[in-house]
């Protein structure tokens, strides 16, 4: 009955349906053949969101559509091309940084290809760069928003999985994130000296430097202030999307590039963006209890004990569920549907926390970009205006690549746990 209800869910998707109302049809469905009283999906659904650390979703997001809505991050983008801009690659290897340090603020893959997107599209074919190569780098680097501090996927993860910290999540990210963008860059090379790509010929000076650096340091100060602020512990992961907030409203009125109307703006699209999230982690939470009942979990442990006696195979299986979830599913209903269901397995296998999050994290992330159906290739077609047939053959390379550095960082336990370890001694 589980897999009939699992392959109805499915073409639901396909058809086009909603993910929330797909999923609210699924726990509607196995509550109802189950014989469980239907009212308990309200209350699950009322629970799952009654957390204080969701807090963190709609003031990240806030911060992020002022700091887009006021263009200050084109100030980030202009002092990425004074830093890299001479290099090889020019402008690509400029789009990947400015998404590393636009991660600090966004932590979402959408945001960062629809703000800072727009502008590193039309600075790249300006140059001369096809447009489908300028948008898959583009999708390419926004996935680094969700990895790097502050994430919105790590702090639904951290409340999922119960015992990890938001703290935690977040310093895990870093190495990963940071790693990810170097490897992208260094396809970005690669592709610059197969393809002759323009880049700068003269190596910004000190002065335009320091220029540049002058005007992006209130941007770039924001994501400082948040990694800062909860390593010293001054304030917690969750203040600090309180701090980033009106950190993000005062830069923008010191500059004088807000308005009433940009500001309302601003929290119109906060006010979205926090519905359709906190919408499916309600949903997520009734379906998770639905999926209980069913007993789905016990039977996907009792597989793993039967026929995976390795935690290595265990972590390849893990690897080959969410990458495939990840390219159907947005990253919020796939971790609040497998994380109660894999956590308790992985904890068996003897694999931490938090390096377990961020296999779960980063899988799904590159999802995002993998055809035929990554939410973040319909995102950047969309606004880069070329096609998808196209886009899905430029970004190919740059998905294997993500594909390759998800089994380093699995393997690798150290890359995502080290920074962790470090500061929590």
């Amino acid at each position: 009955m589980a897999f009939a209800l699992l392959i109805l869910f499915l073409v639901i998707l396909v058809i086009g349906i909603p993910i929330g109302f797909a999923m609210g049809f699924m726990t509607v469905a196995g509550l109802a053949i189950t014989g469980n009283n239907l009212i308990t999906i309200p209350q699950k659904m009322f629970s799952g969101i009654d957390n204080f650390t969701f807090l963190c979703i709609p003031l990240f997001i806030l911060a992020s559509e002022i700091m887009s809505g006021c263009r200050l991050t084109e100030d980030i983008v202009n002092y990425c091309n004074t830093i890299v801009g001479h290099i090889k690659g020019g402008l690509a290897h400029v789009n990947i940084l400015a998404s590393m340090l636009f991660a600090g603020v966004s932590g979402s893959a959408t945001a960062d290809a629809t703000g800072l997107g727009r502008v590193e599209l039309e600075m790249m074919t300006k140059a001369g760069y096809k447009p489908e190569y300028a948008a898959s780098v583009t999708a390419a680097s926004a996935i680094i928003g969700p990895i790097i501090p502050p994430s919105n996927i790590m702090i639904i993860y951290a409340v999922c999985a119960g015992n990890v910290s938001v703290m935690s999540m977040f310093l895990a990210g870093v190495i990963p994130g940071i790693i990810l963008g170097m490897m992208e860059m260094g396809l970005c090379y690669y592709f610059a000296i197969r393809h002759r790509h323009p880049y700068n010929l003269l190596k910004a000076t000190k002065a335009e430097k320091w220029a540049s650096l002058k005007q992006a340091a209130p941007a770039l100060g924001l994501p400082l202030i948040i990694l800062g602020g909860i390593i010293t512990g001054v304030f917690t992961a969750t203040e600090s999307s309180a701090v980033a907030m009106v950190y993000a409203f005062i830069v923008a009125c010191c500059k004088k590039s807000i308005t009433f109307r940009s500001f309302q703006k601003a929290c119109f699209n906060t006010a979205k963006t926090t519905a359709n999230v906190m919408f499916i982690i309600a949903i997520a939470s009734a379906m998770g209890y639905a999926i209980t009942v069913l007993r789905i979990p016990q039977a996907m442990v009792g597989f793993c004990m039967t026929f995976i006696n390795s935690k290595l195979v265990f972590l390849l299986f893990v690897n080959l569920i969410l990458f495939f979830l990840g390219m159907v599913l947005d990253q919020s209903p796939a971790l609040l549907i497998m994380v109660p269901i894999l956590l308790p397995i992985a904890t068996q296998y003897g694999i931490d926390p938090i390096h377990f999050g961020i296999i779960c994290c980063l899988n799904l992330t590159i999802g995002l970009i993998t055809p035929p159906v990554g939410m973040t290739l319909f995102v950047t077609a969309n606004v880069a205006g070329v096609k998808l047939s196209s886009l899905f053959k430029a970004i190919t390379p740059f998905a294997l690549l993500g594909i390759l550095y998800v089994l380093i960082v699995t393997y690798i336990p150290a890359l995502s746990l080290a920074l962790p370890g470090l500061l929590n001694k």
